[in-house]
């Protein structure tokens, strides 16, 4: 019997731990002088994101301030080193005050991007159409 408890115990701290090992946090801080190309915006902001690799899904909540304007869209860009433009990999949807909030499903090879250090968060403007803060995502452990 005491076997038996000792392996469910086990297997029950085995499956807890492949559990969390899917989840995967990114974060990013976001200013204008991180935009390609740079700008003086104040702006700034962060971007918290999960990745869930079993389910395949991307959840993030961007907060920003101090923009000239209001938010006209957001996005996920990439793929991309810091300082290169890439096109819209997910966009950010819903109303663009902050914070934004929202969850997509992602693909294996934005995964593996993702994973690369080449995906990056922009807040565009009306006074900066082509992005007024951005921030490149990196893994926080």
């Amino acid at each position: 019997m005491r076997t038996l408890t000792a392996i469910a115990a086990v297997s029950a701290l085995l499956l807890a731990a492949s559990a969390q090992a899917a989840i995967v946090h990114y974060s990013a801080r976001l200013n204008g002088a991180s935009e390609t190309p740079p700008n003086d915006s104040k702006g700034t902001g962060a971007a918290h994101v999960t990745l869930d690799t079993t389910k395949k899904t991307l959840t993030w909540t961007v907060t920003y301030s101090g923009l000239t304007g209001p938010a006209t869209m957001a996005h996920f860009h990439g793929p991309a080193p810091v300082g290169k433009a890439a096109g819209i990999a997910i966009p950010l949807t819903g109303p663009m005050t902050s914070p934004l909030k929202g969850s997509s499903p992602i693909t294996d090879k934005q995964i593996a991007e993702l994973k690369a250090g080449l995906w990056y968060v922009n807040v565009h403007t009306g006074a900066h159409p082509g992005g007024e803060i951005r921030g490149q995502l990196a893994e926080t452990r």
